[in-house]
């Protein structure tokens, strides 16, 4: 089994533990357009409590990468996938986090083109 697909499994039984259901085929259609910071330890997760880690969140992949305009609605996102993946849970990856996200706004055709 490739590292990718190591991950991409993983993701799924967190999604599952999180009783969240995702389409898997969206789920690996991000982690593959990820690269590799899915594979680095800091950078595949997402810190809630850090200020400036959901700033980025917010600035490189809502605002560049999705062309959004900055408002509150953007923050309050990011505060409800943080919330729906739980404040306790260490395992907020990435990838789920941006998942989450793609599926708020309603964005998943950008990936399943």
């Amino acid at each position: 089994m490739s590292q990718l697909t190591e991950k991409i499994e993983l993701y799924k039984a967190e999604f599952v533990k999180l009783g969240i259901e995702v389409d898997p085929i969206l789920l690996e259609a991000i982690t593959k357009k990820m690269g590799p910071v899915v594979y680095n330890e800091d950078s595949s997760r997402v810190s809630c409590s850090d200020k400036e880690e959901l700033a980025r969140v917010k600035n490189n992949f809502l605002i560049k990468k999705h062309g959004m305009a900055d408002s509150a609605d953007l923050d309050a996102a990011i505060a409800d996938v943080c919330a729906q993946m739980g404040s306790s849970n260490r395992n907020k990856f990435r990838a789920m986090f941006y998942t989450l996200l793609v599926i708020k706004f309603d964005i998943a055709s950008s990936y399943l083109s």
